[in-house]
Formats: C-alpha cells, sequence, structure tokens
C-alpha cells in the first residue's frame, strides 16, 4: 500500500500530472492503487465477480480521474484520496446498472441506515480479515464458530459504528478522512471507533491471538 503522501508533494504531484507529466501520473497512481484495490475487493457487489475484474475497475477510475484532475485542482470538494475513492464507488454502481440492471443509487454518503447496510458477503469477508490465520486448519470447526460470532457481533453494530470500523481497520483511511467522509467531528469518528473496537473485543475475548488485530 502507498505510504501517505506529504500534501505539498501530493499538489506539485496533482500539478504536473494536470501539465500532462506522465511520471507524476504514474507516481500518483502507484501511491494511490492498492488502496482502490483494497476498496474494490471489500465493496463490490460479489455478483460482479466474474463479471468484471478489480483491476478493469481501477484502470477506469484512474481514467476519469486523469480526465477530470484540472477540475479538481480548481476546486477539490474533498481530500485527493476521498475524491479517487468517489470515483471509485462511482465505476462499481456504473458496473452494477451495466451488468445487474440495478438502478444508479447515490454514492454521496457511505452509511445506509438500517440493519442490513453491509451485504453478507461482505460481512463475511470482514470477519475473515479480522480472524486471519487465527486458528489452524485442524481447527477448522471452531474458525467457522468464531467467524459466525464475528460476523454477528458485526451485524448488530450500530451501522455508523460498523462503517467508521470499516473505514479504519479495513480501507485504513485516517479518523480525519473518516470523519470527512461520514460528516462527523473528529471527535465523534474516534469515540465510534473505539466504540466498535471495544464490542470486538469484548465478544472475542477468548479467542487466541485476537487481541494482536487491534
Amino acid at each position: 500500500m502507498g505510504s501517505e503522501l506529504h500534501s505539498s508533494d501530493l499538489e506539485k504531484l496533482l500539478a504536473l500530472a494536470a501539465a500532462g507529466e506522465e511520471s507524476a501520473t504514474h507516481a500518483l497512481f502507484e501511491n494511490y492503487k492498492e488502496r482502490l484495490l483494497k476498496l474494490f475487493r471489500l465493496r463490490m457487489d460479489p455478483r460482479l465477480k466474474g463479471r468484471v475484474g478489480t483491476e478493469d475497475l481501477l484502470q477506469e477510475t484512474w481514467m476519469v480521474a486523469c480526465r477530470r484532475l484540472s477540475e479538481y485542482i480548481d476546486n477539490p470538494p474533498m481530500s485527493f484520496y476521498l475524491w479517487l475513492r468517489f470515483l471509485a464507488r462511482q465505476q462499481m454502481t456504473d458496473a452494477m446498472r451495466h451488468h445487474l440492471g440495478t438502478q444508479k443509487r447515490d454514492v454521496g454518503r457511505e452509511v445506509n441506515l438500517h440493519r442490513g447496510g453491509l451485504p453478507e458477503a461482505t460481512s463475511m469477508l470482514l470477519a475473515s480479515q479480522l480472524l486471519g490465520r487465527l486458528t489452524s486448519p485442524s481447527m477448522a470447526a471452531v474458525r467457522a464458530e468464531t467467524q459466525l460470532k464475528v460476523q454477528e457481533v458485526l451485524n448488530e453494530m450500530d451501522p455508523i459504528d460498523r462503517e467508521v470500523l470499516v473505514l479504519r481497520h479495513f480501507e485504513h483511511l485516517s479518523n480525519a478522512e473518516t470523519a470527512e467522509l461520514l460528516e462527523l467531528k473528529k471527535s465523534a469518528a474516534s469515540k465510534r471507533y473505539i466504540q466498535a473496537i471495544r464490542r470486538l473485543k469484548t465478544a472475542l475475548r477468548n479467542t487466541p491471538g485476537f487481541e494482536d488485530r487491534f
């Protein structure tokens, strides 16, 4: 995953990329591509698997970003990565409409304020990533039981707390980026993240190695 660019370095790269400097465009792409790929793996509707690849979505997102770079520089509506992320989610939404016939949704806000805010497959993926290799293959039954427990904890969380957890722990957004995206105060975003982590730790305190995940 690319390291966070200093704001002055980012501004220089953006200006050079907007002026057509290919090396600057390449540097930006390399810095953000892993974060965007992780977003696609976490958020893409499972029904799209086999129909569209994450690399294809990445390339399409980047082409749109390059076309609109000057527009962003002239009037940045949000931080650069959140803008890229917004474009990436638009690509996923367009892919769903094209391949599945679903209606295009407003992707301006992240949270669906109801219990089913995360698709089931995504909850499964989150649980699996949280557990990692905490249990050996010989303990498959224990792992399966623990994963279901993690999914249950995730599904029972307040939707915003759950979304803050996903953004911070899985997408590796900063607290400031999370607060900006969800239109929360930084202190509120931080508090919700702590609450979500505490709930997971409490529910899984007897799972060997789980504390090391946080």
